[in-house]
């Protein structure tokens, strides 16, 4: 498994918490982090008005909605980067 960027993390917090919002537990198991590193995201994302939370619920603001569609762009070109790449090793081993 590859390992993920701290991009990716972010968008799947943010794309986690657009619903009805859920907690730092579920997030945790879902997104497989341990609890210090998934507060430490949660806290920035908070800070800086990505998350809201409400009681034991986190839930993406505007502003997150925002950044989520920005950093699906970014990690889209990201991913396409290092397809190509891994393409282009193949095809050099041959």
């Amino acid at each position: 498994m590859a390992q993920r960027n701290k991009l990716e993390i972010l968008e799947r917090i943010l794309d986690m918490c657009r619903s009805d919002g859920v907690t730092k537990t579920k997030i945790v198991y879902q997104i497989n982090l341990n609890f210090k590193n998934a507060g430490s995201y949660l806290e920035w994302l908070t800070e800086h008005g990505y998350l809201i939370k409400e009681n034991r619920t986190y839930k993406t603001t505007t502003s997150g909605l925002d950044l989520l569609q920005d950093l699906n762009g970014i990690n889209s070109i990201i991913r396409d980067e290092e397809t190509a790449d891994s393409a282009e090793f193949s095809l050099n081993g041959l």
